[in-house]
Parts: structure tokens; C-alpha cells; sequence
């Protein structure tokens, strides 16, 4: 039975957004319909929204992209980096299953569907901010460090500032000031990552400025031993504080001051790194091979740290090293015992054809029969 066609009709369309210069935006598309509709994407200036050009992939010196698959569905994804005031406009997503659609000869308005979004860019607001910090806990100069952001331009009225760390708000930090500072009084590895002064407005999306706090890595988590059985699996890892997020490397020791890498090459290692986290797998292990120092790695612009586990695998008899413990030193036991048996002296153990009672002698019945006589003559 072949299915019923239906026309196409969007599922998402695109939503309007106001973007500032040098950001990015991406616009959704999601079409059905039977058979699955063609999905494009056409622009207009705000000034001229009755003239549409196509957009194309890898257009505006490789600042557009244009992503769609279809499935049960059309999907498709416009983005455009980098932007400036030119790129403000109407954006059109158009889809249509009608066999004509690219037919010049029809008008575009009766074989597409469409809906669109608009992009508002402003000019992004000028930020003063300071430089890089590189910090070195270890030099026991943990001497104050002052970040500072000061606006010095902006289109729209500024509301308020606060700071972030790694994507994270820092709390108390929300200020009506133009000019705003964080201090690191006592900065240490854990303080170094990614701040960011945040100021919001009231008729703009808000901007900031980025400043790096830079640190070598410190492995602050990892296991300093492992015992895992023969065939089990084990895993190892490590964590690191630092900034920029370190380079992870595994490896274990062979010989006197001899190492070799480990990777995911072998089919029975697999390494997972994370940003300030790394894990060895270890699959099956094997008494013969496995057993060892595993030495973790964390290497940035600034330093590198390494961390040392030991692994340790045991038989699978490993349960009953207990009873045969015993056992053996009841078997020892008993030979001792034979042995100190069997080497006795010969006086000491009575032969068979040895009488049990002493046999009286000549001797002793003359001396019997004189002591008769003597009573005798008295």
C-alpha cells in the first residue's frame, strides 16, 4: 500500500534574536510531510525585506553554515559566526515537497511554505580589562591579585556587572558600577581558570570581557594503589587542578627509569580524558603483564605534574593461600614427628625376644643356701 503524500508544515521554525558584533547565532528549522520536504534558507536586508537571496553553505567568507539531513523529518541548521552589523536582517527557512517547486516557471509563493526570523546586531560594547595572570603558588610569594573591567562604551543603558569563573557566577559580586574589580587575596592552583566580567543592559543582550588566571597543573585526586583479582577489570585515574586544562598522559613503568605510553591502541586499555580529569581502563587483567607502577601525566603552557598508582593482581587462588598455609604446616608438623620416631636409640625400645624379669644367678642361690647354714649351726 503505498502512503497517502501530505503537504509540508514546520514543526520548529526559526526564533528572531538580537546578537552584538563578533558573537554567533544558529536558527532551527524542522519540517514534515510526505515525500520528506526540501528545506533553504534565504536572507533580506531589514530595508529591502521584499528581496531574498540564497544563503549557502560556506557563504560570507566561511562564516555560514548550513547543516540539514532528512529522516522522517527535515531538519536543517543555519549558522553564522563572527558577526557584524552587515549580517542583521531577515532569515527565511523555506520548504516544500510540491514536484514544482524548482520550477521557474511557478510562482515560489504557491510551491514553498515560509516562515522567518529576524537578527538584530549592535555594535558590542567596549570593555577595558586587564591582562593574563599567571600564578605561582610554589614560589611562597602568594602576593594579591586585583582583576579589573571598566566600560567605556555602550549603545544601551547599563543595569549592572558581576563576575564569573569558568562559566560559573561568583556570588556576592553583583555591582551598579561601570568600573568593578575581584581581588584574589591568597591566589592558589585552584584559584587559576577562565573570569569573566558580565555587564547586562537594559534593551541589549549582555557583554563581557575575559581575563586568564594561568597555573600550572597540581593532581590533588588520584589512587596511590589498586589490588584488583586475575581477569577482573581495573581503573585508574586522576584529577588536576590548573589552568589552561591540561594534556593527560598514561604511563607505566617496564624497567630502571623506563616507561612506555599508554593509548587506546592495545584493545585492552582505554583512556578517557576530560578537561582536569583522566581514567585508565584496564580490561581482563593479566597477573603476568598488568602488575605495576602506572604514572598519570598533566602538562599545560605553564608546567607539568605526574602522579604515580601501583597496581597489584593476584591469583585466583589467592582465597585459599589461608587454608593451604595450614595445611602445610600440618604436614610439616607430622613428618617432624615421623622423623623424631625414627630416630630414636635403638636402648631405648625393647626387643621381642628380650626377657621381661632379670633371671636369678648362681651366685645369688649360694648366697642363699650359706645364710641357711649359718642359721643352722647357731
Amino acid at each position: 500500500m503505498v502512503p497517502s503524500s501530505s503537504p509540508a508544515g514546520f514543526v520548529k521554525s526559526p526564533m528572531s534574536e538580537i546578537k552584538l558584533t563578533g558573537d554567533a547565532f544558529e536558527l532551527y528549522c524542522d519540517v514534515v510531510g510526505n515525500p520528506v520536504p526540501e528545506i533553504q534558507w534565504w536572507y533580506a536586508d531589514i530595508n529591502r525585506a521584499d528581496s531574498f537571496k540564497q544563503l549557502w553553505d560556506g557563504a560570507r567568507k566561511r562564516r555560514v553554515s548550513i547543516n540539514t539531513a532528512y529522516g522522517a523529518n527535515g531538519v536543517s541548521v543555519l549558522a553564522i559566526s563572527r558577526l557584524t552589523l552587515e549580517d542583521a536582517g531577515i532569515y527565511e527557512c523555506r520548504a516544500s515537497n510540491d514536484p514544482r517547486r524548482n520550477d521557474l516557471r511557478q510562482n515560489p509563493a504557491i510551491t514553498w511554505i515560509r516562515t522567518q526570523a529576524t537578527i538584530s546586531v549592535l555594535q558590542k560594547p567596549r570593555i577595558n580589562a586587564s591582562d593574563q595572570e599567571i600564578l605561582q603558588p610554589k614560589s611562597g610569594q602568594e602576593l594579591p591579585i586585583t582583576l579589573q573591567c571598566n566600560l567605556t562604551n555602550s549603545h544601551s543603558t547599563h543595569r549592572e556587572t558581576f563576575w564569573m569563573k569558568n562559566g560559573q557566577e561568583i556570588s556576592k559580586t553583583r555591582t551598579e558600577h561601570k568600573h568593578t574589580e575581584f581581588k584574589l587575596s591568597k591566589p592558589r592552583t585552584d584559584d587559576s581558570g577562565e573570569y569573566m566580567c558580565v555587564y547586562t543592559f537594559k534593551s541589549a543582550p549582555n557583554a563581557n570581557a575575559s581575563i586568564e588566571v594561568k597555573a600550572a597543573p597540581e593532581i590533588f585526586g588520584h589512587k596511590r594503589s589498586e589490588n584488583k583479582k586475575e581477569g577482573e577489570n581495573a581503573t585508574l585515574y586522576c584529577k588536576s587542578v590548573g589552568y589552561p586544562h591540561p594534556m593527560w598522559l598514561w604511563r607505566k613503568k617496564v624497567g630502571r627509569g623506563s616507561y612506555i605510553d599508554i593509548d587506546n591502541s592495545t584493545g585492552r586499555f582505554f583512556v578517557i580524558n576530560k578537561d582536569n580529569f583522566t581514567e585508565l581502563s584496564i580490561i581482563s587483567l593479566d597477573i603476568s603483564t598488568d602488575p605495576g607502577e602506572y604514572v598519570c601525566n598533566a602538562s599545560n603552557i605553564i608546567g607539568s605534574k605526574e602522579s604515580m598508582t601501583i597496581l597489584r593482581v593476584r591469583s585466583h587462588l589467592a582465597p585459599l593461600w589461608p587454608f593451604l598455609g595450614v595445611l602445610a604446616e600440618i604436614i610439616i608438623l607430622v613428618v617432624i614427628i615421623v622423623v623424631y620416631e625414627k630416630r630414636k636409640r635403638p636402648d631405648e625400645v625393647p626387643d621381642d625376644d628380650e626377657p621381661v624379669a632379670p633371671i636369678k644367678t648362681n651366685s645369688t642361690n649360694n648366697h642363699k643356701d650359706k645364710n641357711v647354714r649359718q642359721r643352722n649351726a647357731n
